[in-house]
């Protein structure tokens, strides 16, 4: 288990895994209640600081439950907190229904989730190896 530093910005409970084997912590709308619009979207405050080491960065995801039930997803996704950022973690939520939604204070609104990065150092090259694929695009299974 990774040790991360939080400070907590408001009166807020820590983010929390929820069931066992869950890779996601919920975080929470620690600000004012919301009303996002159809097809707006929001910047809700999670009400924390983190102090992410380097080498990793932390995924904001959206919720399954907000997104199949009241069309709620984060804009972003997945959105990154990277080790040097040390500001308020904010989520970018977007209302994909017809209907208004009120993000109230205390709501779950999304999944934070801990990742390893490997850093790359390219490798300028006139030629890349052949594959079965080559140049195709997006699409390119037929679905």
């Amino acid at each position: 288990m990774k040790k991360i530093k939080i400070k907590k910005l408001r009166d807020i409970p820590l983010p929390e895994y929820r069931h066992l084997g869950d890779s996601g912590m919920d975080l929470i709308n620690a600000g004012d209640n919301i009303l996002i619009a159809p097809g707006q979207r929001a910047l809700v405050p999670a009400g924390i600081k983190v102090a992410v080491p380097d080498g990793w960065e932390i995924q904001i995801r959206s919720r399954s439950g907000l997104a199949v039930k009241d069309g709620i997803m984060v804009l972003n996704s997945p959105g990154t907190i990277d080790a040097g950022y040390r500001g308020e973690i904010g989520v970018i939520l977007f209302n994909t229904s017809k209907e208004p939604f009120t993000v109230a204070r205390g709501m779950r609104i999304a999944q934070a989730v801990l990742q390893k990065i490997e850093k790359i150092e390219w490798i300028e090259t006139n030629r890349l190896k052949e594959t079965f694929r080559n140049g195709e695009g997006f699409g390119s299974t037929g679905s």
